[in-house]
């Protein structure tokens, strides 16, 4: 009963997402084809993974897992059960004081199960939006461990004016759903010279900005 519940809420979510959305996914520079991917994406909303989630084909979906942060998603018994039940998220500590499970690990064991990743590599949300937070290490530590599995950038376009930050009811807005060309980390590439790449790869898939009066 429980898990035919966590399958019906996910056919309403993608639903409700659907229709306040309109989301459009755009395979711009990828084929949504079988393969274990980590897709990375900006992060303006609580709501990000669930549009990125809800653009993936079925035989797609039914392998990828959100990664979130514990705090905010093991707050209340309605958000531990969303994020276990329905999205089999990897939960993540992001306070190392209480931390007790390295968050490379953890994404590194889903991988190694088989599983697909959505990520954030800005670990924050980001109202702005325009412009990405400086990535934290754990997308560049993934690629090396895992050096065959493709890095998807994904840009969300919208989300963060349908879900600003403090507002409970969403606006109904047009989204889009970028998905561009996979990167993996090259030979001997230095840390700092990945992430900006990965960012660069991302940033270039942002629509642009609408001029006054247009």
């Amino acid at each position: 009963m429980r898990e035919l519940c966590a399958r019906i809420t996910a056919v309403l979510i993608r639903l409700c997402a659907r229709f306040i959305t309109s989301v459009r996914a755009v395979w711009a520079g990828v084929e949504p084809v079988g393969r274990q991917r980590v897709y990375f994406a900006n992060h303006a909303s609580h709501g990000d993974f669930i549009l990125v989630w809800t653009c993936l084909p079925p035989r797609l979906r039914r392998d990828a897992r959100p990664v979130a942060g514990a705090d905010y998603w093991l707050a209340s018994p309605l958000k531990r059960w969303l994020i276990r039940d329905v999205f089999d998220a990897v939960l993540i500590d992001r306070d190392p004081a209480t931390r007790r499970e390295d968050p490379i690990a953890a994404m590194g064991a889903a991988l190694d199960d088989g599983a697909s990743l959505i990520l954030f590599p800005e670990g924050t949300r980001n109202p702005g939006g325009e412009h990405l937070q400086p990535f934290k290490s754990g997308l560049y530590h993934l690629a090396a461990a895992h050096p065959r599995i493709e890095l998807v950038p994904v840009w969300i376009a919208n989300l963060n004016r349908v879900m600003p930050k403090g507002e409970v009811v969403p606006i109904p807005l047009i989204c889009t759903v970028t998905f561009g060309a996979p990167l993996w980390l090259a030979a001997g590439e230095a840390k700092a010279d990945f992430l900006a790449r990965a960012a660069g790869a991302l940033a270039e898939l942002a629509p642009e900005p609408k001029e006054e009066g247009r």
